[in-house]
Parts: structure tokens; sequence; C-alpha cells
């Protein structure tokens, strides 16, 4: 089982860090192994800009340093790129602590516990055991599964029939609402930001790009309160669900939120802070060394659902959206695939920018400042205000830059500008770091800023901000960015291939006048040599012959008449 740090540990970790330096809010040290520093050593090495042939030398070098192959490395490398220094650490078995017999005999102890307590036969773990030894010998095994090894395989199984006979939610636990944990053990949220949930579903609409193609339907995230239901942080995309998801979600739920006019709010999205407990499912993207790191970092302890129906705090919302939002929108697909609009694809016509205008004032001023059915006289965001036992702490964004938000590397070019997705980047004091591999973080909703941070040894420290050129009072994401290269590449292939039918055509042409040409040079020539054979004397000897030899009379050549016209498409006068 894995044990999270308590909040008197992460209290003492706060008071150690607020005494350090004030530059160590622009780093992000991470404690590794000797194992693990090599590892850092030999990528960081390896990912230095150098040609291609000196690049296959050093990934040889690097396979041979770490006793492992070269395909290998790549992975490497590219997890490093993806979640940093986690890739580093070393990770668990997968099958640690499990039983490691054959698949048959599981299922035989199984079984026979089943169905030996099926109606009125009651059978225990010892006797199944006696019946695990008695098959051996039938079988002429001398190697079978111990009496212990039949408690542990067993040991699931009875758990779970208990759990069957008690409440099939626990619910509220008393006067308080209660989750219950995988680890057995009780969460219950007491006043505002103690516990936060997490969860992602499929917007029910379809959405195009700012040129008007269909793209599809986009993920929402969201993070709820478990106290008063208020939904606290979200996050919009197209990307599938995914540790790093999860962490945009989170950032956007701690910060404080600031939206400009064209959101038309009426009420503020106040709610912000870090939460002490995070309750989510075990899906993978909970469970990854991603969100590992945030909570350690942040101090926050994360645990999973003991079953689905633990998480109907967190799902009711999807509901609501889905009802009294998402179908009230042109291109609204609905949840049931059967029952689908014709005209869904037909009639979507939302980007994604405009459809996170509208989301985020049904929530800020009609999901949060409703009333929740348990709450009485209060809404969801009169709740969180009430619940607070103090002023939320702030959280710098250099620390949330370090643990939620994506990353890329990039090299340094001259003047300290940086490219990315099709956009050039320039920030203040980078063209002393020309050259130079760097870290850039950024947050896919808004691409005209990016951070970017220097790898030093074990430790990121964070160099300057880098703005879009041109891009500086706007606010472009990383879809936009996407579809607006698609649309270049689109147009420049356009271009190309009617530039190249263009040639092939015109050369056709001119091989086929080309042609015409030289074979009317050739019948003219004929005509010619005809003519001037025809208008020649006959032979003496024919004429000697004959009894009245005529006078010979000279035929003038017939003068050669020229199209005008012609002559000028075959000599271009």
């Amino acid at each position: 089982m894995r044990e999270y740090p308590s909040l008197d540990d992460v209290s003492q970790q706060s008071s150690l860090n607020s005494e350090s330096d004030s530059q160590e809010s622009n780093k992000i040290a991470t404690q590794l192994s000797s194992e693990a520093i090599l590892k850092q050593e030999v990528i960081l090495s390896l990912l230095e800009p150098c040609d291609r042939s000196t690049y296959g030398q050093k990934l040889i070098e690097a396979a041979a340093r770490l006793g492992c192959s070269t395909r290998t490395v790549q992975r490497l490398a590219k997890k490093w790129e993806q979640v940093g220094s986690v890739a580093f650490t070393q990770t668990q078995r997968a099958d640690k602590g499990q039983h490691r017999i054959d698949d048959d005999w599981t299922k035989f102890i199984t079984k026979t516990y089943v169905e030996g307590n099926k109606n009125s036969k009651r059978i225990t773990p010892a006797q199944v055991a006696i019946r695990v030894k008695a098959r051996a010998h039938e079988l002429g095994l001398e190697k079978y599964p111990s009496h212990m090894t039949v408690y542990r395989v067993l040991e699931p199984v009875i758990a779970k029939q208990q759990e069957s006979k008690s409440v099939r939610s626990v619910g509220w636990k008393g006067s308080r609402l209660a989750h219950k944990t995988k680890d057995g053990s009780y969460l219950q949220p007491s006043y505002s930001n103690h516990v936060w949930q997490c969860d992602h579903t499929r917007a029910d609409v379809m959405l195009v790009d700012q040129h008007g193609e269909l793209i599809g339907r986009p993920w929402l995230t969201t993070v709820v309160d478990s106290y008063s239901r208020c939904i606290v942080g979200i996050n919009l995309g197209f990307d599938a669900p995914s540790s790093q998801v999860v962490a945009l979600a989170l950032r956007h739920a701690i910060l404080s939120k600031n939206y400009g006019l064209n959101y038309k709010l009426n009420c503020e999205w106040g709610t912000y802070g870090r939460p002490e407990h995070i309750f989510t499912d075990s899906g993978k993207d909970f469970r990854s060394n991603h969100a590992q790191q945030i909570s350690l970092q942040l101090g926050i302890s994360w645990h999973f659902r003991d079953r689905p129906s633990e998480g109907g705090i967190v799902e009711r919302p999807f509901g609501v959206l889905n009802t009294q939002f998402f179908s009230t929108l042109l291109g609204y697909t609905g949840s049931n695939v059967q029952e689908r609009p014709e005209d869904a694809e037909k009639s979507a016509c939302l980007t994604l920018r405009e459809l996170e205008l509208l989301l985020v004032r049904f929530l800020v001023d009609q999901y949060n400042q409703s009333l929740d059915a348990r709450m009485g006289n209060q809404t969801r965001f009169q709740r969180w205000e009430a619940g607070l036992i103090a002023t939320p702490s702030t959280v710098s964004e250099r620390e949330l830059d370090i643990c939620l938000m994506k990353q890329t590397r990039r090299t340094i070019y001259k003047n300290g500008y940086v490219q990315f997705e099709n956009l050039m980047y320039r920030g203040e004091n980078l063209a002393g770091y020309a050259g130079e591999n760097v870290v850039l973080r950024y947050d896919p909703r808004d691409m005209t800023t990016v951070w970017v941070y220097r790898q030093e040894g074990g430790v990121e420290v964070f160099l300057a901000r880098a703005f879009a050129q041109d891009l500086e009072t706007e606010q472009v994401s990383l879809d936009e960015t996407k579809a607006a290269s698609r649309q270049i590449r689109k147009e420049g292939k356009t271009i190309n291939n009617r530039a190249i039918s263009e040639e092939v055509r015109d050369r056709d042409i001119f091989l086929s006048q080309k042609k015409n040409r030289k074979q009317r040079q050739k019948e003219e020539q004929a005509l010619v040599r005809e003519g001037s054979q025809s208008s020649l004397p006959k032979p003496i000897e024919e004429a000697e012959g004959s009894e009245e030899q005529p006078k010979p009379k000279l035929i003038a050549e017939r003068p050669k008449v020229l199209d005008y016209d012609q002559l000028q498409d075959d000599y271009g006068w």
C-alpha cells in the first residue's frame, strides 16, 4: 500500500522551504538515486544539439553506459520529455505482492471456494487447501500451492463477499458525508477545499476549427469540491484523458480565476486554493508517476474510490451540463448514439474558444449560483465561501508551472528566438543562451506565452517568459494553432499541385505544337519538290521517237501562298 505524507510532514517541509533562498521558487529539485542520476546525465548529454552521425554514436555509447538497448534509451528520452525527472525514478513491478502461480490453480482455488459456499454448503480456506493437495496427488505433481498461497488467493474473494453484504454505498455516515477509499479508510469532507474530486467526460457537441472544418467532440475535465458541490476548476480540449489533462484542470482549480469582459460574467468564479485530499477513480491517468509527483510536491493526499458508486458527486454535474447546456447548442449529438440527430455534423458551427466562453459563463452564473438538493437555502458558491475555515493559501504560478504544465524541448536561436507550433517566440535575456537546448512549459489554452527553463543537473532553473511575436494582445489556443498549421499545409499543397499540373500541361502543348510545325515543314518541302519536277522539259530520247515534236513550253512556278496567322503561331510573330 502506497503511503502518502501526513499534513504535519507537509507543513514541516513547507516551513523548511520558506527559509530557503528566494530563488528556489524558480527551481524544481528532484531527489534521485545514483542510478537515476546516471540516467539523467546520459539522457541530457544525448539531447544536446548535434548532427545525425554524432547522435547515432552518442546513442550507442549511452546504451552501453546504461546496459540496455538503444531503443530503451530512446524510450527513456521520450518519457523524460513528457514527465521530466520522474522518468528516472525506479518504478515497482506491476505484479509486486501478487501470488505467482498458474492461472489453472487460481481458477481451481476460486471455483472450489465459491461452489463450496453455495446455498447451504459451507467450506473454509483451510479445507480448500486440502483439496488443492489432493488434486496435486491426482495429477502426480510434486509442486502445488501452499495453504498460505491459497489464503492469499481467496482473500479478495472473501472481502468482496463481505462488502456485498454491507450497504451498497457508504454515502452519509451519520450526519456527515463519507467517502470510502480503496484502502478501507473513510474521508469525511468537513469544510471547503478539504476533499476535491476529478473526472472526465466527452462533451456531446461537435466542434469546428476557425476555418469551419469539422474536428469532433472535445473532452471536459471537472474538479468538484465535495463539501459544497461547487465546480472549482475545468479543462476543455481535444486531448484524451491523461495525467497532463488532470494537471491542467487542477492548475485551473488552484489558481485564482480572472476573466475578461468578453466572457460577460455577472458573478465571479471566486474559488481557489489548495485541497488537502483528492478523491478519484483508479484510472491510469490518476495513478501515473506525474500524478504522484503533483501530490508529493503540493502536499496533497491522493485517494482512490472503493467502488464506482462513490463518484456520484463529480459525475452528477455531467448530467446537468448535458441536459441544460450542451443540448441547447448547435451541433449537439446527444448521449445516445442510436438517437443522435442526423444533422448534428451539418449544424456544427462552434469553435473550441466559443464553447469555452459559453461554458465558463454557464458554470459561473448558473451552476455554481444554483441550489443543491442537500444544501437547503445556500447556493453552491455560498456554501463554498461559508465552509472555508481560513483564507485559502495562494500558490505561485511558477510552482504550478513546474508541476502541472505541459512541456517540450526546443533550441534557442540567435537573438533569443524559439520556434514552437509554427509560432516564433522571443524572450528577454534569452539571447545569451543561443544554441542551448531548453525546456518549454506552456498552457494549451493560451499559446501566446511559454515559460523557458534550463536543465542544470537535477534542477530546472526558470530563465524567462517568451511571447509569441505579433500575438502579444491575442489569446490563441494550441488547437487553434494546429488548425492554422493544417490550413497552411493544405493551401501549400493545393498551390504546388496546381503549379505541377500547369507545368505538365504547358509542356505537352509546347511539344505538340513543335511536332505539328515540324510535320508541316516536311509537307511543304515535299510539295515544293513535286512542283519543281513537273516544270522540267521531257528528255530528248522521248522527243526523237515522236513524229511531231511540240515546242517545249516553260511553265512558270506557281507562287507559294503563306498563311500569316499560321506563321504567327509557328514562329511567335
